[in-house]
């Protein structure tokens, strides 16, 4: 008597996306796919589309590629850390669910590899289950709801769909706040305590907050768990946003301002981490490490350092792990045999 087939489940760890090379023309399209979508940009999809055509794709990608090649190496290192993380994710998973036909790939809102691509490979070969994980801690409308957007625009097109999870976010997980805390001890056992700790998030524009996005609050709460993960007093951290693109105003204190203000006032070291990164990339690499040093230097600060995103440490993997182990749990009493 044959045996029943093995549950399958496919788990997409999804992050927002990059070029597919350091170059204008490969910037122009990702700038093109990312900025065009009305999650990021709510500004009346006719208008924004002159804006976009006549006055930032034309100049802003050039100077974006020179950016990325100061960071790329053999791969765009978003790209490079998510190819890592799940290539990790399923080497401990698989040994741990024997009983399910268990595959984990990934997905890029946008860029290559795209979401959308990827759903319609399910498509041919459908899994029983489908857990999707994006991989930014704190939500928002404006990075975790596009990948809900294109599982809704895919589900409309498929008649045999499978059940689906998605993990909206885990910004005050436990073992998140500890493998953030330990990535600062970590590196505060080679490099010292500065006299500031700075936690600086990607913005959104403040009118975004206002209309409901819960992104800023999660932000803040995660700082104020990691700083008392830490035990660090009031005056030893502080919490920023930094990335802001146009002329309205994004959610605060800025980063650039922050660092100017503390240059200014005589602070003489800083350690700069952005909770609101799995993976480092353009933001972290090139705004946060360098074009921030540059600024923190310029104004009377001595040493800045940037302390890397938790990328493929071993307690973020196991935080994957923790929060996708949750699921597929729950998912052995449901296709037990």
């Amino acid at each position: 008597m044959s045996s029943a087939p093995k549950t399958k489940v496919t788990i997409i760890l999804a992050n927002l996306g990059t070029p597919d090379e350091p170059t204008a023309p490969a910037v122009r399209r990702f700038l093109k796919q990312f900025l065009s979508d009305q999650r990021v940009i709510e500004i009346p999809k006719p208008i924004w589309q002159i804006i976009l055509r006549l006055f930032v794709l034309p100049f802003r990608p050039k100077r974006v590629a020179h950016a990325y090649e100061m960071v790329w190496q053999n791969d765009s290192p978003m790209r490079e850390v998510l190819f890592n993380q799940v290539l990790e994710v399923k080497k401990a998973l698989s040994g741990q669910y024997p009983e399910f036909d268990l595959n984990v790939i990934p997905a890029m809102t946008y860029g290559n590899p795209g979401i959308q691509a990827a759903l319609q490979r399910l498509s041919q070969d459908m899994p029983d289950h489908l857990i999707l994980l994006p991989l930014f801690p704190q939500y928002s409308a404006t990075s975790t709801a596009p990948l809900y957007d294109a599982v809704a625009k895919w589900i409309l097109t498929q008649r045999n769909l499978p059940g689906l999870s998605i993990i909206r976010d885990y910004y005050q997980h436990p073992a998140f706040i500890q493998a953030l805390a330990q990535s600062v001890r970590d590196y505060q056992a080679v490099h010292g305590q500065p006299e500031k700790l700075l936690m600086s998030f990607h913005g959104i524009p403040q009118p975004y907050a206002d209309k409901g996005d819960p992104y800023a609050d999660r932000c803040r709460v995660t700082a104020q768990l990691l700083a008392q993960s830490l035990g660090l007093k009031e005056d030893q951290w502080a919490i920023s946003f930094q990335s802001r693109f146009g002329k309205q105003e994004w959610i605060k204190p800025y980063t650039d301002a922050l660092l100017q203000e503390w240059g200014e006032q005589g602070v003489k070291s800083v350690q700069v981490m952005s909770p609101a990164f799995s993976a480092d990339c353009l933001e972290t690499l090139e705004e946060l490490a360098i074009q921030n040093a540059e600024l923190f230097k310029s104004v009377g600060g001595q040493s800045y350092s940037y302390i890397p995103a938790l990328n493929v440490r071993e307690d973020h993997l196991q935080l994957l792990n923790l929060m996708l182990q949750a699921n597929l749990d729950g998912l052995k009493q449901t296709f037990a045999h």
